[in-house]
């Protein structure tokens, strides 16, 4: 997913601050499960929450106004109820590693109570594993 920095994303330094790549990042989740034929809004409406419980992030160089970023994603790790998503942010124009990140999603049900991964998101997710973004 691309992200273009605006004046509104950068502080007093005039560099990305730092939680705006969290916001970013989560975008990219997104759109990578839509990519793969899963809507965030379809799996909300029958149950199927996935809330971050852990973020490791690493932040490498700064985002600057007017860069254009492109965040990648892919599975790195699953387990019966939780995942966990590998997730770069790298400038587009010279190929710059920014960020890189470990986000790991549990599987909830609309009480917050944890819950088995569904079987057809398991086998996409495992197929998916390791993938190249």
């Amino acid at each position: 997913m691309e992200v273009r920095i605006y004046y509104e994303d950068t502080d007093a330094g005039g560099v990305v601050y730092h939680s705006n790549y969290i916001s970013y990042m989560e975008r990219a989740r997104t759109e990578f499960l839509r990519k793969h034929g899963l809507s965030v809004r379809e799996m909300h409406d029958m149950g199927i929450i996935f809330p971050v419980v852990s973020i490791e992030a690493n932040f490498r160089a700064p985002a600057r106004l007017d860069d254009l970023l492109e965040v990648r994603t892919q599975i790195a790790a699953l387990k019966n109820s939780s995942f966990t998503a590998a997730q770069q942010v790298v400038r587009k124009d010279d190929g710059k590693l920014l960020v890189e990140a470990k986000v790991t999603l549990a599987c909830v049900n609309p009480e917050m109570k944890p819950r088995r991964l569904p079987q057809e998101i398991r086998d996409l997710f495992s197929s998916l594993m390791n993938e190249t973004p």
